[in-house]
C-alpha cells in the first residue's frame, strides 16, 4: 500500500511538473496575444458588469440561471481551500516569492478562463429535461472538424472529471472541513461528516438553480467575512507591509533568497518561487483546467463572449484578491519560518491560523477555521455539478445524474472520516490530467475564440464606451 501511494505521489509530482505549468501559462500567452490583450484591457468592463444589474438578470437570452449566479457558482468550485492552505503552503516551499508567481498566473490566467467559459457558451446544448449542458467536453465534441478525435478528447475530459468531482472536489474538501473543525472546536469528525453529507444533499436536491442560489449567497459572504479579517491582520501589522511586500518580490526573482521569521528560516530560489507559485496559483483558480467554463454554460446571456468576461473576474476575485489577502497577512504577520513545537516548519492552515492569531487570539483561529469550513462546504456543491454534467454527458440519462448526487452525498461523509493521502494524490492527477484535453481546444479553436471577441469588442464594448463618454461630454456640456 505504502509502495502504491509513492507511485501516485510521483505521477501527480510529473503531471504537475514543469511541463503543465508550462503548457497552461504558454498557451495563456499565446491566446492573450492572439487576442490582442482584449481580456486584459476589458478587465475593467467585466467587473463593472458583474456588480451592475444586467448580472443579476434571466432575461437576456437563454440559459438557466444569472450570469452572476453562474459566476458565483464557478468562484463556490475555485475559492477552497488553496485560497487559505495552498498559498501558506506555496510560501513555505517556494517563499515568499511564490506570491508574485500566483498573481503572473492569474493574469495570464484571465484569458484562459475567458476563452474557455465563451466556447462553453457558443457549443453548450439543451438536454432532455430543457437545461443547458456545456463545457469542454461538448465544445470539443461540437468544435472539432474531426469527429472521432473531439469524441475521444470529449470522453477523457468527462471521465476525468468525474473521477476529479469525487475526489479534489468532495473528499479532500470533507477532510479539511472536518479536520478544521475539530482541531478548533473539538467536534467529532463523524457529527461534521454527518452534517455535511445532509447540507450537501439538501443543497443538491434542486439541481443547478439551488446551487446557485446558496452559491450566490454564500461565496460573496464568506470572501467578505474572510478579507475583513485579513485586512484587519494587515492593518495592525501596516508597519510591515512594505518590508513584506520588498520581501515578496525579492524572492520572486533572487537566484537564492532567505526568509525566516520566529525560530526558522525559508531558504527558496527564483525556480522554487516560481513552480510553487504558479502550481498553487493555477490549482486555486482553476484556469486552464475548463472546469468553471461547465459553470458558465448555464449562463442566460446574449452573446460567448459576455459571459466569457463574466467567468474570467472569477480568476482575478480568487488569486488577486483572497489569495493575495492570505499571503499578505501571513508575511507581514512575521511568523513566516515560525516553527512548531517538534521543531517543524509550520505551513498550510496551520501557518494561516498562527497568522490570523497573532492579530486576532482565538479569535483568528476560529475565523480561519470557519473561513475553511464555508470555502471547502462550497467547492463541494460547485464540484457536484461539474461531476454531475460531466456523468450527463457520458451517460445521457438523467435518472444516473439524481443517484450521483445521492453517491456524492454519501461520498463526504466517508471523507470528512477517512484518512486521505492516497485520495489526495489520485484526484490531483485526474485534475491535472483534465487540462490537456481543454488546452487542445483552446488551440485548435483559438480562430474561433477571435473572430468572437472581436465580434463582440466592435458590437458591444466599443459603441457602450462610445456611449458613455458622448453621454459624460454632453453632460458636461450642459
Amino acid at each position: 500500500m505504502d509502495n502504491f501511494a509513492n507511485i501516485l505521489a510521483q505521477v501527480d509530482s510529473f503531471i504537475w511538473g514543469p511541463v503543465l505549468l508550462v503548457l497552461l501559462i504558454g498557451t495563456g500567452l499565446f491566446l492573450t496575444v492572439k487576442l490582442r490583450f482584449l481580456p486584459w484591457r476589458n478587465l475593467g468592463y467585466a467587473l463593472k458588469y458583474v456588480f451592475g444589474k444586467g448580472s443579476r438578470q434571466t432575461s437576456h437570452g437563454p440559459g438557466d440561471i444569472s450570469p452572476f449566479s453562474a459566476l458565483t457558482t464557478a468562484l463556490a468550485a475555485t475559492i477552497g481551500t488553496g485560497n487559505i492552505v495552498g498559498v501558506a503552503t506555496a510560501m513555505i516551499l517556494g517563499g515568499p516569492g511564490a506570491l508574485v508567481w500566483m498573481w503572473i498566473c492569474a493574469i495570464i490566467g484571465l484569458t484562459s478562463k475567458y476563452s474557455e467559459c465563451m466556447l462553453a457558451i457558443k457549443y453548450r446544448e439543451t438536454n432532455s429535461r430543457g437545461e443547458m449542458s456545456g463545457g469542454p467536453m461538448y465544445t470539443i465534441k461540437n468544435g472539432f472538424r474531426i469527429p472521432w478525435i473531439g469524441r475521444l478528447l470529449a470522453f477523457l475530459f468527462a471521465i476525468f472529471t468525474v473521477f476529479a468531482s469525487f475526489g479534489i472536489g468532495n473528499m479532500t474538501q470533507a477532510n479539511s472541513i472536518s479536520d478544521a473543525i475539530h482541531s478548533t472546536f473539538s467536534v467529532p469528525t463523524w457529527v461534521t461528516g454527518l452534517v455535511i453529507a445532509v447540507l450537501t444533499f439538501i443543497t443538491l436536491v434542486g439541481g443547478i438553480t439551488s446551487i446557485s442560489k446558496v452559491s450566490s449567497i454564500l461565496v460573496p459572504s464568506m470572501a467578505v467575512f474572510y478579507t475583513l479579517g485579513g485586512l484587519v491582520c494587515i492593518a495592525v501589522n501596516y508597519k510591515n507591509v512594505p518590508s513584506g511586500i520588498v520581501q515578496i518580490f525579492g524572492m520572486a526573482f533572487s537566484p537564492a533568497a532567505v526568509a525566516g521569521g520566529i525560530g526558522g528560516t525559508i531558504t527558496a530560489s527564483m525556480m522554487q518561487a516560481m513552480r510553487w507559485g504558479c502550481a498553487r496559483g493555477i490549482f486555486s483558480n482553476e484556469a486552464g483546467l475548463g472546469s468553471a467554463a461547465i459553470t458558465a454554460a448555464a449562463a442566460t446571456t446574449d452573446h460567448p463572449a459576455r459571459q466569457g468576461y463574466v467567468n474570467m473576474t472569477g480568476t482575478f476575485f480568487d488569486t488577486i484578491v483572497v489569495c493575495t489577502i492570505t499571503g499578505l497577512a501571513i508575511s507581514s504577520s512575521g511568523v513566516l519560518g515560525t516553527v512548531a513545537s517538534d521543531g517543524s516548519l509550520l505551513t498550510g492552515a496551520a501557518l494561516t491560523i498562527q497568522a490570523f492569531s497573532s492579530v486576532l487570539g482565538t479569535t483568528g483561529g476560529w475565523l480561519v477555521s470557519i473561513g475553511i469550513a464555508l470555502f471547502a462546504f462550497s467547492t463541494i456543491i460547485g464540484w457536484e455539478y461539474h461531476g454531475e454534467k460531466a456523468l450527463e454527458y457520458l451517460l445521457h440519462k438523467p435518472v444516473y445524474c439524481y443517484i450521483y448526487r445521492v453517491v456524492f452525498s454519501i461520498i463526504a461523509f466517508i471523507g470528512a472520516t477517512t484518512s486521505l493521502q492516497m485520495v489526495w494524490s489520485f484526484s490531483d492527477i485526474m485534475n491535472g490530467l483534465m487540462v490537456f484535453p481543454n488546452l487542445i481546444s483552446l488551440i485548435v479553436l483559438s480562430g474561433v475564440i477571435a473572430k468572437e471577441t472581436f465580434d463582440f469588442q466592435d458590437t458591444v464594448v466599443t459603441p457602450d464606451r462610445l456611449a458613455k463618454k458622448s453621454a459624460k461630454l454632453q453632460k458636461n456640456s450642459d
